[in-house]
């Protein structure tokens, strides 16, 4: 296994008793001391109508980050595609690429990163089928190479600004499908661990073994995402797993995101089936002490043979989030 490059996926969440704004300086922060500790990328996620996360637009978010870092590559964790026109997504990140070249990932998803009401007032055409999804994908495409197709109106429709430069770009997958897709069009693959635990080592292979190489992407070039905590604090690292334990079945139940602390959860009684839930979402997080966590992102690198783990971390403290990236640094970089 080569040596393992460390990256960023931050959703900018809303601690308790914090603001959007906080928020948004904490990631401004994070992105600052990654940087400095040698993370390979920082990206940013889109998600709306949920106050505990404040990153709605990852452009708008990706452009000031890149003004407050210099070396460190700021992408999109990621965009979601259907909520957008193909024309928009393009230009957005062709004037990213402009202002930042040689810095700037396009990762894609396909989810909608809210709930389908809030997705379709985003964009109302938006069906969520896959077939329009893959016409997108071959519409951004020839939008940033300037082909033309029926998709630009033969060419009559560019994006601006023309840039000398295209922006990396990556399809970002929960479920394997998407793995198809990345294959196709010869982009990157990120595999979202963190929101399902199973599957992802089979998706990677699938697209390595599928991959076809584009005009911006010769070979397959793969990642896995994850939820990680270190601390060597082992009452914080039982606490963290708690939070994450309540805030994953928040989300099950359909009950979207809160901003809380330990406190507010320590007494919660769970039944036998939540419990079940409990231990499965286990999968989704490494968590524990220094020597813990190096043994298990080793582990989890090796069945997805990648070379780059890309680590979530929302915590009830700020500086708890910043200590868990150092000792993650202190491990592998």
């Amino acid at each position: 296994m080569q040596k393992i490059k460390l990256s960023v996926l931050d959703q900018s969440p809303v601690r308790k008793s914090a603001t959007a704004r906080r928020a948004i300086e904490e990631t401004t922060l994070l992105a600052q001391h990654t940087e400095g500790l040698g993370y390979h990328r920082f990206w940013v996620s889109e998600h709306h109508n949920t106050g505990s996360l404040a990153g709605s637009t990852p452009e708008i978010l990706i452009a000031h980050l890149a003004n407050h870092t210099s070396r460190i590559r700021l992408g999109s964790g990621g965009i979601m595609l259907p909520n957008h026109s193909a024309l928009k997504v393009a230009e957005s990140f062709r004037l990213l690429e402009t202002m930042h070249p040689g810095r700037i990932d396009l990762g894609i998803g396909r989810a909608p990163g809210t709930d389908r009401i809030t997705a379709s007032m985003l964009n109302p055409s938006n069906n969520f089928s896959e077939q329009d999804f893959v016409a997108q994908l071959n519409d951004l495409g020839n939008f940033f190479h300037d082909i033309p197709d029926q998709g630009n109106l033969n060419g009559r429709v560019k994006a601006i600004p023309v840039a000398e430069t295209v922006p990396a770009q990556w399809i970002l997958s929960s479920s394997g499908q998407s793995a198809l897709f990345a294959a196709h069009f010869g982009m990157g693959f990120s595999f979202a661990h963190f929101i399902n635990p199973n599957g992802g080592p089979q998706a990677v292979q699938y697209y390595r073994e599928h991959f076809r190489p584009s005009a911006d992407l010769a070979a397959p070039q793969a990642n896995a995402a994850l939820f990680v905590f270190c601390s060597e604090d082992e009452e914080k690292v039982r606490q963290q797993s708690a939070l994450m334990a309540h805030r994953f079945l928040q989300l099950e139940k359909g009950q979207g995101l809160s901003s809380f602390g330990f406190d507010d959860i320590r007494d919660v009684v769970y039944t036998p089936a939540e419990q079940e839930r409990i231990d499965y979402n286990k999968q989704r997080m490494v968590s524990g002490t220094p020597e813990e966590v190096k043994e298990r992102l080793t582990e989890l690198a090796e069945a997805y043979q990648v070379d780059e783990l890309m680590a979530v971390t929302i915590t009830e403290h700020f500086e708890d989030r910043l200590s868990s990236y150092e000792l993650l640094a202190k491990l592998f970089l």
